[in-house]
């Protein structure tokens, strides 16, 4: 390998080339480090906390959620039902010819002969009124059910709260992420560029050989490689923040970690996640639907009790009545003895339904325990990381200062200082990655404990309440209309 020989390389060329290192040492910091250094945010940045207001009140998948909690809603005024009387109106009406020849008495003398035809239009109007009163609790259980029904649908909805909330912050700080990078990649295409072009020089007057030539050729056309790779993923992540958040991503500040809200050891965050995670509550919900299924099966073999009132007002039902009144009240009790066994079956089979939601729940908590674990060692590794890719950074660039000077005075070669520059834009890249993923971390770990939510966060955004809904319609005794006017 030929060193620089004869006179030296010429100050501004090394001043123009450590001008483009620092441009591309500088592009990953001012997109990423301010996170961590302070850097003054840009007067109209786009920042992490109005991305997640935007996805929290713009997801679709979100908000097609909370309808599906409206929906569910309904359960309970649908179990409510069986307390309330159902009513029942008849009416009827019209034409009717008859023709009757009757005979009656015990012999010829005595024979009376009737004859009755003609028309008449017979018509009627009825009122019934029906009441359980008693049907093993049935309607007591199916109510709870309902209930519980709601809660497990409000848990399902804070689980897909967090999932958007985690989504959108991971896609926010991933764009920052791609961004720095391709920004590292371009610039480190200008510096390779302008020492392909110093090279030549120096080959033309015979510094240098035609092996630096190629070495420099080679490195630039790996950088524009690394290039186009970074400008596809960049492509790809800002699809995805457009799909998550709903906006093309602009003038992106800085994300920060949540260490804050964070529970300060493991332990605790393993414990507040066994309590507070939606996936947990919601496995804890999903064992008292089951489990009161198996009660609404039971009453099923209990007596139904039963009253009715009617009454009813007939007119012309026959040639010979012109009106007719008549009202009635009924008890009624049913017992069932025997209807084929499939009562019988339904309550074994949501016993065993039961059994398999319990079973859930210990798998639900297994799980959020593992996720606590993973989440809070990713979040230590990625403080590690950071401090890490810190010290690499700097290292790189005494490095890189270091070969310059002995590439000056003829003791390293051109491929030397190629791969010292590689070398420093490698350990920006891994700098930004590592910031990157220690954000990601310290919101993931707020998610498995259960407190990723917009009060938590303390976003400026109005919180979706479910329960308002429920107030709305849970003793709603008729009506079509949805509260908001539907």
């Amino acid at each position: 390998m030929t060193r620089f020989r004869g006179s030296e390389p010429d100050q501004d060329d090394w001043n123009t080339w450590m001008n483009g290192v620092k441009v591309v040492t500088g592009a990953a910091a001012t997109v990423l480090l301010g996170a961590l250094l302070a850097t003054p945010l840009p007067a109209l940045a786009d920042t992490i906390e109005a991305a997640l207001v935007r996805a929290y009140q713009n997801n679709p998948q979100l908000n097609a959620q909370r309808a599906q909690v409206r929906s569910t809603d309904e359960n309970v005024p649908q179990a409510l039902s069986g307390y309330r009387p159902k009513v029942a109106l008849t009416a009827s009406t019209g034409y009717q010819y008859t023709d009757v020849l009757s005979t009656f008495g015990g012999t010829a003398t005595q024979i009376v002969r009737s004859d009755v035809h003609g028309t008449d239009p017979p018509r009627s109007a009825g009122l019934t009124v029906t009441q359980t009163v008693y049907n093993g609790n049935q309607t007591a259980n199916k109510t709870r059910q309902a209930e519980s029904q709601v809660s497990g649908a409000r848990e399902a909805l804070r689980v897909l709260e967090q999932t958007v909330l985690l989504s959108a912050a991971t896609i926010y700080m991933d764009y920052l992420r791609d961004a720095a990078i391709v920004e590292v990649n371009k610039s480190n295409v200008r510096v390779l560029d302008q020492t392909l072009k110093q090279t030549k020089d120096r080959f033309n007057v015979g510094e240098v050989t035609r092996t630096d030539v190629a070495q420099s050729e080679a490195q630039l056309a790996a950088g524009k490689t690394q290039l186009l790779a970074a400008d596809a993923t960049l492509t790809t992540t800002q699809a995805n923040f457009r799909r998550i958040i709903g906006n093309e991503p602009q003038a992106l500040a800085p994300g920060s970690p949540v260490d804050r809200y964070l529970p300060t050891t493991l332990p605790s965050a393993v414990e507040l996640s066994l309590i507070e995670n939606p996936n947990v509550t919601a496995a804890m919900y999903g064992i008292d639907v089951n489990f009161l299924q198996v009660k609404v099966n039971e009453g099923a073999l209990l007596p139904t009790v039963t009253v009715q009132a009617s009454v009813q007002q007939a007119y012309e039902q026959s040639l010979q009545v012109y009106r007719q009144f008549g009202a009635s009240a009924i008890a009624q009790v049913s017992v069932p003895i025997y209807q084929g066994g499939a009562e019988y079956s339904l309550i074994r089979q949501s016993k065993e339904s039961l059994a398999q939601q319990r079973l859930v729940l210990e798998q639900t908590r297994d799980q959020t325990r593992a996720n606590t674990v993973t989440s809070w060692g990713q979040l230590v590794a990625g403080k590690a990381q950071v401090a890490s890719a810190q010290s690499q950074v700097t290292a790189s660039e005494i490095a890189l200062n270091g070969v310059r000077e002995e590439a000056k005075a003829g003791q390293r070669t051109t491929l030397d200082v190629l791969n010292a520059q590689q070398a420093l834009v490698n350990a920006r890249v891994a700098l930004v990655t590592a910031q990157h993923d220690r954000v990601v971390a310290s919101y993931s770990v707020l998610s498995s404990v259960g407190r990723l939510a917009p009060q938590v966060l303390g976003l400026a955004t109005t919180t979706y309440d479910p329960s308002v809904h429920y107030h709305q319609v849970r003793d709603s005794w008729f009506g079509v209309r949805t509260p908001d006017g539907h």
